[in-house]
């Protein structure tokens, strides 16, 4: 009798495990035979492993697993190859693809979100694109330093309007917009919530929604973290009259500067005369920073036997990313912890970042980035 009971409730728990509430991913992917497809979370904390299948000559799939208790993101994976998705609920999204495009041209259906995940992931991938035959033509020395910075910047300005208009601020609550907060360019993030007040008030568009709807979920006390970080940031300071002080004038009328690099030592520009100067104030944890240091590099190494050093700042919010970023690059990195309130930016009249300066052998200012035609030419002329 005993054992007839216990059975009994062995069968009506496995009975009430399975009828939690599941969704549903399935689909085929044509010309995958063999291979392993995997379904992954794509959690706060990082990937996790669901489920996997090995894929059979038709390639067809189905995975189940419980719903979240919010919207939450998933992938589908084979090898290196990845398909972004959104689950809201209990629905079944139904996926199509190929393995030769597996990540590009897939279809879905039933998710209106991953639907608008897919149409951001082709977005991002042209804009990478555009942004890698850019750095190519700059390295060929194709274009001049100026244009290169110009249409970088026109560039992020162009996909960052259209994202907020159609996936942002069109529909905060949805989990596409989300998404489309954290996408990233050369592994940067496009969207800055750190260091741009413009980027902070998408995300605080997003956090504001999400908070309304799902208070208590892990992702809205994150996003809502992000913003307010990223106001602390960037609150304007009290407003003062800027005054330059005499002793940071050198001799020959430069405004130096005193900062530290990642190990404590302190870095002086007036300590640079003899050399050919390219200072630089920037952002790593822009998306610009990437492509921008590129440029840099090329200059650097064509150069830097000849007299030409790279005094940069960093004007980054985020100390720890500043220090993992600038870590293996071969100039001088400082950083200035004032951020884009920096007195030292403001001496130097730095509008936006990335900007560059040009110093001479005497520690005499030669030219802003935004005045230089050819920045290669420009430097060699100094040189």
């Amino acid at each position: 009798m005993k054992k007839i009971c216990f059975i009994a409730l062995a069968a009506l728990a496995l009975s009430a495990c399975n009828s939690e509430p599941k969704f549903k991913v399935e689909g085929e992917v044509s010309g995958a035979d063999g291979k392993m497809l995997y379904l992954e979370a794509a959690a706060l904390e990082g990937i996790v492993p669901l489920d996997s299948v090995k894929l059979k000559g038709d390639g067809s799939f189905s995975f189940r697993q419980t719903r979240p208790e919010t919207p939450e993101f998933y992938r589908l994976r084979v090898e290196d190859k990845v398909v972004n998705l959104a689950v809201d609920s209990t629905e079944t999204i139904g996926v199509k693809a190929s393995y030769a495009d597996f990540a590009t041209s897939y279809t879905v259906e039933g998710s209106a979100n991953s639907t608008k995940i897919k149409e951001l992931t082709l977005m991002q991938a042209q804009l990478q694109a555009k942004v890698n035959a850019l750095i190519k033509k700059m390295q060929a020395h194709q274009i001049a330093a100026d244009v290169f910075d110009e249409e970088l910047a026109a560039l992020m300005k162009d996909y960052k309007d259209e994202v907020k208009a159609k996936y942002i601020f069109a529909a905060p609550t949805e989990t596409a917009a989300y998404f489309a907060l954290f996408q990233k360019l050369n592994n940067y993030l496009i969207f800055d919530p750190l260091n741009n007040k413009d980027d902070i008030k998408c995300f605080a568009a997003v956090a504001t929604s999400l908070n309304n709807l799902y208070p208590h979920a892990d992702r809205s006390k994150n996003l809502y973290n992000i913003v307010i970080k990223g106001m602390k940031n960037t609150r304007t300071p009290q407003q003062k009259v800027l005054e330059i002080p005499k002793e940071v004038v050198s001799e020959t009328g430069i405004i130096d500067i005193s900062l530290r690099d990642m190990k404590g030592n302190t870095h002086k520009l007036s300590e640079l005369k003899g050399k050919v100067v390219l200072l630089d104030f920037t952002i790593y944890q822009s998306a610009a920073s990437a492509p921008h240091n590129f440029l840099l590099n090329d200059l650097y190494t064509k150069y830097k036997d000849q007299g030409l050093v790279i005094y940069q700042i960093s004007l980054d919010a985020d100390e720890h990313f500043w220090k993992t970023t600038a870590d293996n690059l071969p100039w001088i990195c400082v950083r200035d912890a004032s951020g884009i309130y920096s007195s030292v930016a403001a001496m130097y009249n730095v509008q936006a970042v990335p900007s560059l300066f040009l110093i001479n052998r005497n520690s005499e200012l030669s030219a802003r980035g935004e005045t230089i035609k050819d920045l290669d030419a420009a430097v060699k002329a100094l040189l």
